[in-house]
């Protein structure tokens, strides 16, 4: 993280605060098993605003501070401790490489935090986000009332920080943008690779492996989220992770899968042949998908509304579902009536970022959110037809989804996610490699 970058956020966010304080906490460090934990992953928001990696830390924002402006509570420097778990930066590092105002032990939160609550009309905190840090900020607050009959004043109230914030992360900068163009393209790559290594009788973790080499070699941290990699009847489960069945020639297999660069995320989806070919079956409802992703690719620009998108798909792929004989009906009914969603039930896209669902709202006030460039956003049409007695059995068990990453521009769209095939000559061409 450019920590310039992390300075002027916080600038940003305090200019908004007025003469509040500013809690952010980084997530908890979580147990996997016996003594073995998952690995460590700042919260978004924190890292957002400090670029520091450690947990058992707590920004402090408290504007017009004179002492400084900017706290970050971290852990003490610790050689033992450091030769089993790794280097800490201590209270030196977090000013000197992170741009802390002034840096304290942790273990010293309980007795300093609430000193620096006094007088200040809010806190910005989060409720909710990490319960077990909630009843701390409590305590602090309480303790500062306690103070009422000495003259100093408590925050009068707790501020929902992720107004404010979150807004600002839906807009990515120059060097957010930077780093997801850097995600999606070592994604593409890993698409590609695992799209050549594929073939009959693979195990779909054989494919999850090749994604996984890609990302690391690459120099993502990993994964973004559970690789999809889904054969046949199991690309109709939307967020299908078991990632163990074996891959059969004739059946399409399905991969969903992103990675990260410092904490920025790619969030990608391809459909291909085990094979070497889509059977006609296959490419007609492949066709419908790509049309649906070309038609909501079409409706992303600053101004558009953030629902046309997806409108736009839904309206292809109701037509294309009816064309194939799977919905009978007028366009304009069937989508009424939501016939499609037996067959579509997701929406075309979501906000990325930090987070492969990224934060920002969907709607402002009445209406629905008007898009503005630096935002990212994903399009991700599909279709999944189940095995059912009114449908063909050439039909039966195919789930097909294209998504892509695509940043709204001062002119339109760019898609960060380019590099990957998606229609069925080039994926044809590209799965002829394999074989």
């Amino acid at each position: 993280m450019e920590h310039d970058a992390c300075k002027e956020r916080r600038a940003r966010l305090m200019a908004l605060m007025g003469d509040a304080v500013a809690i952010i906490p980084t997530a908890p460090v979580r147990n996997r098993n016996n003594d073995v934990d998952f690995p460590f992953r700042p919260a978004s928001d924190f890292y957002y605003l400090t670029g520091f990696p450690e947990p058992e830390a707590v920004a402090v924002l408290a504007p017009g501070r004179p002492q400084g402006e900017y706290l970050l509570f971290c852990r003490d420097r610790n050689p033992e401790r450091e030769q089993w778990e790794g280097r800490r930066a201590g209270q030196e590092g977090a000013r000197a490489t992170y741009g802390a105002d002034q840096a304290f032990s942790i273990d010293e939160i309980d007795e300093l935090l609430p000193g620096l609550l006094e007088n200040r009309s809010r806190i910005y905190y989060s409720v909710g986000r990490h319960p077990e840090f909630d009843g701390h900020v409590i305590d602090w607050l309480n303790a500062v009332r306690q103070k009422g009959r000495s003259g100093i004043e408590a925050p009068a109230q707790i501020v929902d920080v992720d107004g404010i914030l979150h807004d600002m992360r839906l807009r990515k900068r120059p060097e957010e943008v930077a780093l997801m163009r850097r995600a999606g393209s070592l994604g593409a790559q890993a698409h590609v690779r695992a799209m050549r290594a594929c073939r009959p009788g693979f195990f779909e973790y054989e494919l999850e492996a090749e994604l996984l080499y890609a990302f690391r070699k690459g120099g993502a941290s990993g994964v973004a989220y559970p690789p999809i990699v889904a054969g046949g009847a199991n690309a109709c489960i939307l967020h299908y992770t078991e990632n163990s069945a074996a891959l059969e020639d004739g059946n399409l297999v399905l991969i969903d899968a992103g990675c990260e660069i410092d904490c920025y995320a790619s969030d990608i989806t391809r459909t291909f042949p085990v094979g070497r070919r889509f059977t006609p079956e296959q490419r007609a409802l492949y066709d419908v998908v790509l049309a649906a992703h070309g038609a909501a690719l079409a409706a992303i620009g600053p101004g558009r509304a953030w629902p046309a998108a997806h409108d736009a798909a839904v309206r292809v792929l109701t037509e294309g579902l009816r064309d194939i004989g799977l919905l009978k009906g007028t366009t304009d009914e069937l989508i009424e009536n939501s016939a499609y969603r037996r067959f579509y039930m997701h929406r075309t896209g979501h906000w990325l970022g930090m987070d492969v669902h990224d934060v920002g709202a969907y709607r402002v006030g009445e209406g629905p959110r008007l898009l503005e460039a630096g935002m990212v956003t994903t399009v991700e049409p599909g279709l999944y037809i189940r095995g059912a007695d009114d449908v063909p059995a050439a039909f039966h068990d195919i789930g097909i989804r294209i998504e892509d990453d695509v940043l709204v521009t001062d002119t339109g769209y760019e898609i960060l996610s380019e590099g990957v095939p998606r229609t069925v000559a080039d994926i044809e061409e590209l799965r002829a490699e394999a074989f």
